[in-house]
């Protein structure tokens, strides 16, 4: 070993002299193991050289191997994609067609113009009026007949005349007081005349049946009765008695006698 060498070992530490002792020694029994194992295998080693010096490669002296010539790139065969596009052409928008105007006819103001209403329609008939009391006693030859007299007299002795209708009563103007008594039936008052086809001053004289409440029923709607006043020699006698009778289901034989 060189001197040198030998002086860098002393000045190592006796723990770092073992560990490259150590490796010294490893590296010593590598190199005695590589050599045996060549020395055991030499056949292996020698066949494959062998082999391997077999394998040749004949070239014939007249061919030579082709050469690749270069390929020359032509400009118009450059790549497309290095080409910039022209621009395509803009196509102007089209023309709005324009649609046809139609005039519409003036709308007429409705709510100006008054409507005449349509003609209300006809009341339905009047149901027929039933006759109560005393029919209309004049004879029909004439309009100034004296009007006959009936049996009795006034309170106070004056002449009884038959009474004759202005207006027959209607049924509602009766019904209210007739409602108040039960079954067929009548009654008789006597009324005093006045002004505007009235009467006045009426009292009971009969009733039928007796007890029954006709009589009642008839004076109490006596203030709606239009009666004419009795005539002689064609004039009118304001404030003669005359003589009504309402019936309801039955009259007697003889309707002047009452």
């Amino acid at each position: 070993m060189p001197q040198s060498l030998l002086l860098r070992l002393e000045q190592l530490s006796p723990e770092t002299r073992r560990r490259a002792g150590g490796i010294v020694f490893t590296l010593a029994v590598q190199v005695v193991f590589i050599a045996l194992l060549l020395s055991m295998a030499p056949d292996i080693v020698k066949k494959k050289i062998a082999e391997m010096a077999m394998f040749s490669v004949s070239v014939a002296p007249d061919e030579k191997p082709p050469t690749r010539e270069p390929v020359e790139t032509k400009a118009s065969e450059a790549p497309k994609a290095a080409e910039t596009p022209p621009p395509a052409p803009v196509k102007a928008p089209p023309k709005p067609v324009e649609k046809p105007v139609v005039e519409l006819p003036p709308v007429e103001d409705t709510t100006a113009i008054e409507t005449t209403p349509p003609p209300a329609p006809p009341a339905p008939p009047a149901p027929p009026k039933r006759s109560y009391g005393p029919p209309d006693l004049r004879p029909k030859t004439g309009m100034y007949a004296d009007t006959p007299r009936v049996a009795g007299s006034g309170p106070n002795g004056e002449p009884l005349y038959a009474a004759s209708w202005f207006r027959e009563p209607y049924d509602d103007e009766l019904a209210g007081f007739l409602s108040t008594v039960q079954g067929p039936g009548y009654g008789t008052i006597i009324c005093q005349t006045v002004a505007k086809f009235r009467v006045d001053s009426c009292q009971i004289v009969t009733e039928y049946p007796q007890g029954s409440g006709y009589g009642r029923a008839v004076l109490a709607a006596s203030w709606q009765f239009l009666v004419r006043p009795p005539q002689k020699g064609g004039n009118p006698m304001v404030g003669e008695w005359v003589q009504i009778t309402i019936y309801r289901g039955t009259k007697p034989e003889d309707r002047r006698s009452r």
